[in-house]
């Protein structure tokens, strides 16, 4: 078992993920202590059953909201608790097995060695990523770069990543959007913003097929529709940092 961190703790979100959420929390809890569940209003059973595991290990916490809030809402819950109990970052992980739950301790080390930075994963794809998913996010990594004048965010839709709690949480407050599955890109973005550096390390990404309990929300028009809608917003906001963002290039 691991030693107990006070400044760093995991956190996941999890929506109707089924039996495969317990899966990933053991698998967490074997790299790291604590772990945080944040259940975002689950109709499937997951709350109660998660709920049952954190009573027999005190390294495991579940928070269970009583509606459907969104990914970014989600965390923002768990950051708020994580603030208030003292810890400093997040390690986000998503609940459907995509995350390398072996990959916790490099992300954490690497946390710890460069505390203002954020942590990002560059995922490393498999023969099981779907291709229209892959290309698809090439698009929005390009608008990422374009936003950030290619400041070092690797890939911006990949949520396995460790945030400073802090300027994540001053952020997400300051803004009404970041609350769904939009939540991972104008993350990065904006701190990029604020001057929070990025440090990629690569992480393997597992898609898994139904009969293996894979679970996916992601639908195709309506995430895209919402992912456009960010990039537009976020690149007139690019436009009125522009000048910013040039002095801090050049200065580097």
């Amino acid at each position: 078992m691991t030693t107990p961190s006070r400044t760093h703790l995991v956190l996941i979100p999890s929506y109707n993920t089924g039996a495969r959420v317990f899966q990933t929390v053991r698998e967490a809890r074997q790299f790291w202590h604590p772990v945080w569940v944040v259940v975002d209003g689950s109709s499937d059973g997951s709350g109660e059953g998660l709920r049952a595991m954190a009573a027999q290990d005190p390294g495991l916490k579940v928070m269970v909201l009583p509606h459907n809030q969104g990914k970014g809402a989600a965390v923002l819950h768990g950051l708020d608790a994580a603030l208030a109990a003292g810890f400093t970052h997040v390690l986000t992980m998503d609940a459907d097995g995509q995350h390398p739950a072996g990959k916790i301790l490099e992300f954490m080390r690497a946390s710890l060695e460069n505390p203002a930075a954020l942590i990002l994963g560059q995922p490393v794809f498999d023969a099981s990523a779907p291709r229209l998913r892959v290309r698809g996010r090439k698009i929005s990594n390009g608008w990422t770069n374009l936003e950030t004048l290619w400041q070092g965010i690797g890939d911006s839709l990949f949520g396995f990543r460790v945030y400073p709690a802090g300027p994540l949480r001053d952020i997400m407050t300051r803004s009404r959007w970041m609350r769904r599955f939009d939540f991972d890109a104008e993350a990065a973005v904006r701190l990029c913003w604020r001057g929070v550096r990025p440090i990629n390390l690569a992480a393997p990404v597992k898609y898994l097929r139904p009969e293996d309990g894979g679970v996916s929300h992601f639908n195709y028009l309506r995430d895209n529709v919402l992912l456009t809608g960010m990039h537009t917003r976020l690149f007139f906001g690019f436009l009125l940092r522009l000048p910013l963002l040039l002095w801090r290039k050049l200065s580097t």
